[in-house]
């Protein structure tokens, strides 16, 4: 969702001591670790998997597991340079004027017949040699060598089921959440967790589901590293600017709903105790600077009470955010939906643990959502995590009628335990209150817009015989054509999932075919008939977009991949560089559901989440989330910068209705088009037999 920030301006630097050094060597050597990483991997799964096998070979021998796919899927092929370059300059085209597209042109020239050979060689010999020649690099310099805030900037968020409410009582689903989540791991650590297939035949990569629980990011000077504790018996709890560590486990199974509501309920009973010196800001710092962070991580957390209490919150499973405030939701009051999404994606800056792999966030009317680092893993993980948590309230009795979780306790559950700090002194507090000051900054940039569109959702769409996804794509093209006057570099994110450890590919949903298809909405003297042919050979243009993009053969990664070789190399490249410094002024990303069978919007049409979201990925631009919720229903959720004179997040979502109308209006007129023609013909049909 996020990542499209990350890719902006990337940039990095390598340096070298001394003089004798054979640059060839260190890339061979950088692909060689690459290769490394990747067998090593594949050596902790086959242990896995083999303990796996010996526990249920006779009772599930017949059923995949959530990792039985992944010997059998593909790499993720090399693309051609001749191809690459192709595909690059098509889809600037429409971006730029003659005068500048020849001279990209002649600079995709130049490097093609220049150095792209033996950047490309490379390249080839990581994709044979390593499981996947994109990921890990991806991992590493686009996230994890980042040193901006994760806050608003990589973090996305999801939303709840808002049209469902099965309890007002906070603690009783905070309990009930807890334990879905913990269910969840279960079936992932046993692989039990059905693997997703396409289409039910084609099996997706599974592996980033590894790293859900159990997985902070720990702050480096120079870079961080993601860190996954193989198990954990305990959740942390943030309640008011304290911390409680709770025991999830207890007499050798998981805690039950009701054990966990007495647990939590406790920290919530606890509502007068007053948070130590620094401690009710302490998350201000995962939320800022990463050097920063990771300067005041190695003095003012390297001993004693701050550092055990650290590796208390790294180490948990996840953690819980037991909020003051309602989350709400009103169709008649589109403000509050907008105030429950701010809270969500950046809380107040020091109420979510912006480092570790997710934190649910629990509103005091019992109404749920998380905040996710986009590191470990990508936005349809969580969603399939989400998705779960959401069916299985929607299908099973977990409340009574007083709201709270339903069985009785078998005992009396482990008393939760206050973390402590020593946080008072100089360093520490300064470094907490500057990070606390930095985000305070940044979230209140913060243009956040949740649009229910409900007038029409796929079903609609689909009678207009256009892919869903394309057909919004279009809508976003012809929204932001309005609102900004001009064509912009646009990001869609697609997933690579058919190969082994494949994560994402972008999508240029502003194409030659989409262009002219804005442009003739525009013009008057364009006829419908010539209208909705050209929504077609963009909606088609974009949907062979988006299978290259799947199929691995894409622009962006490719591209990203050589330039990395060639900054090992020390090789300058005035196209890459142009190239990877475009910004993203429309960044966009569709959530999916139906990830798990549970699911059945048939019995349950209400349980579908809203999907989620992420912040604005450039200053002067937008950062847009949809999910398309059923046959009448689709949300979007729109960011921009308030600090920017240009973009509104009211104005676009506006922009984005109107859009959405023209296009209804637009099949509208083309239908009763073709029923004239069609009357018409008929009755000279009938004067020529007459």
């Amino acid at each position: 969702m996020a990542e499209a920030h990350s890719a902006v301006a990337f940039s990095f630097s390598i340096t070298h001591e001394g003089w004798d050094i054979n640059y060839d060597r260190e890339v061979l050597d950088l692909v060689w670790q690459s290769g490394v990483r990747s067998w090593k991997k594949r050596l902790a799964r086959f242990r896995t998997r083999l303990w796996g096998l010996f526990v249920k070979v006779l009772a599930t021998w017949n059923k995949p597991g959530l990792y039985s796919f992944q010997g059998s899927l593909p790499r993720l092929p090399l693309p051609s340079v001749q191809d690459t370059m192709t595909r690059y300059l098509r889809s600037v085209r429409p971006l730029l004027d003659d005068s500048n597209y020849n001279r990209m042109e002649r600079l995709a020239k130049e490097f093609q017949l220049g150095i792209s050979t033996k950047l490309q060689r490379y390249l080839f010999l990581k994709s044979w040699w390593s499981t996947n020649y994109v990921s890990d690099w991806w991992e590493e310099y686009v996230y994890l060598r980042g040193r901006g805030a994760l806050m608003v900037n990589s973090n996305f968020y999801g939303i709840d089921a808002i049209f469902m409410h099965p309890t007002k009582v906070q603690s009783a689903r905070a309990a009930s959440v807890v334990n879905l989540l913990l269910q969840f791991r279960r079936t992932v650590e046993r692989q039990e967790l059905e693997p997703i297939l396409v289409q039910g035949l084609v099996p997706l990569c599974s592996w980033q589901y590894e790293r859900i629980f159990n997985t902070v990011r720990a702050p480096g000077v120079e870079t961080d590293k993601i860190i996954h504790y193989q198990d954990s018996n305990h959740i942390v709890v943030l309640y008011r600017g304290c911390y409680y560590k709770v025991i999830i486990y207890h007499n050798g199974r998981i805690l039950r709903p009701c054990e966990l509501q007495i647990q939590i309920e406790y920290i919530l009973q606890q509502g007068a105790e007053k948070p130590q010196p620094g401690e009710e800001m302490l998350a201000s710092l995962t939320a800022g600077d990463r050097t920063k962070w990771a300067q005041i991580r190695q003095t003012v957390f390297a001993k004693g009470v701050n550092r055990t209490s650290l590796h208390t919150v790294e180490s948990a499973a996840f953690v819980l955010s037991l909020d003051e405030k309602p989350f709400e939701f009103d169709l008649a009051h589109p403000e509050k939906l907008d105030q429950f999404g701010r809270y969500l994606l950046h809380g107040n800056g020091h109420d979510r643990w912006f480092d570790k792999s997710f934190t649910v966030c629990v509103g005091s009317n019992g109404r749920i959502g998380f905040n996710a680092e986009h590191t470990w893993a990508d936005a349809p993980v969580m969603a399939h995590v989400w998705e779960n948590i959401v069916a299985e309230e929607a299908t099973n009795k977990r409340y009574d009628e007083n709201g709270n979780t339903t069985g009785i306790p078998e005992f009396e559950p482990p008393t939760p335990k206050r973390l402590t700090w020593d946080l008072n002194d100089k360093v520490a507090l300064g470094a907490i209150d500057e990070a606390y000051i930095a985000s305070q900054r940044l979230l209140e940039d913060v243009d956040l817009r949740i649009l229910v569109h409900d007038a029409y959702g796929k079903g609609l769409m689909k009678t207009c015989r256009l892919s869903p996804d394309a057909f919004i794509q279009m809508a976003l093209q012809l929204a932001y054509y309005r609102d900004a006057g001009k064509f912009s570099l646009t990001y869609e994110a697609s997933m690579t999932r058919l190969f082994r450890e494949g994560r994402t590919e972008t999508v240029r949903p502003c194409t030659i075919e989409s262009a002219a298809w804005v442009k003739a909405m525009l013009d008057k003297d364009v006829t419908v008939l010539e209208r909705v042919r050209l929504l077609n050979e963009a909606c088609e243009r974009h949907q062979l977009g988006y299978q290259d993009a799947m199929c691995g053969k894409g622009i962006d990664r490719h591209l990203f991949c050589l330039y990395v070789v060639s900054k090992y190399l020390e090789i300058d490249s005035p196209f890459l560089q142009e190239v990877l410094s475009e910004p993203w002024r429309l960044s966009t990303s569709q959530t999916p559901h139906g990830q798990t069978s549970k699911m059945d919007l048939k019995k349950h049409p209400n349980c579908i989440s809203a999907g989620g979201g992420f912040g604005p990925v450039a200053d002067d631009g937008y950062g847009v989330s949809y999910i398309v919720a059923g046959e009448d229903l689709i949300f979007f959720h729109i960011s921009s910068k308030k600090s920017c004179g240009t973009t509104s997040s009211e104005r676009f979502a506006q922009e984005i209705c109107r859009a959405l109308a023209d296009m209804k209006h637009l099949f509208e007129e083309y239908r009763s088009l073709q029923k004239k023609t069609t009357s018409s013909g008929t009755k000279s049909d009938k004067s020529e037999a007459k």
